[in-house]
């Protein structure tokens, strides 16, 4: 019989609204070969943690590009991005203004009202 280890993978993740002191809260999950970035941060929203801001919509919408986020320092597509058992850090987009957490303002300003 093969006993089979129980794989986890850590989350620092950037916290904090605009205008205030930026932290990380560093989460534990369980790690399966093929998960992303996106993956895990649904998984601390719905069990760890549902104050997490994130931003998605492929999922349900069939639209792209909302789920962008630096990992481990680069511009990613958090669906795409291959979750592994390192630490992976996870920060909003630098050059966006800050709503909450990982999700900033996508919408242009010649867009607003």
């Amino acid at each position: 019989m093969v006993e089979r280890k129980n794989k986890t993978a850590r989350l620092r993740i950037s916290r904090g609204m605009p205008g205030g002191e930026r932290c990380y809260d560093t989460f534990e999950l369980p790690y399966e070969d093929g998960m992303s970035v996106l993956d895990a941060l649904r998984w601390i929203r719905a069990n760890l943690d549902s104050t997490l801001a994130i931003r998605y919509s492929c999922i349900n919408a069939n639209a792209c590009k909302t789920c962008m986020a630096l990992v481990n320092g680069e511009v990613e597509y958090t669906c795409i991005a291959k979750l592994t058992p390192n630490l992976i850090t996870v920060e909003p987009l630098p050059k966006r203004p800050l709503i909450r957490d990982l999700v900033t303002d996508s919408v242009p300003e010649d867009e607003k009202v």
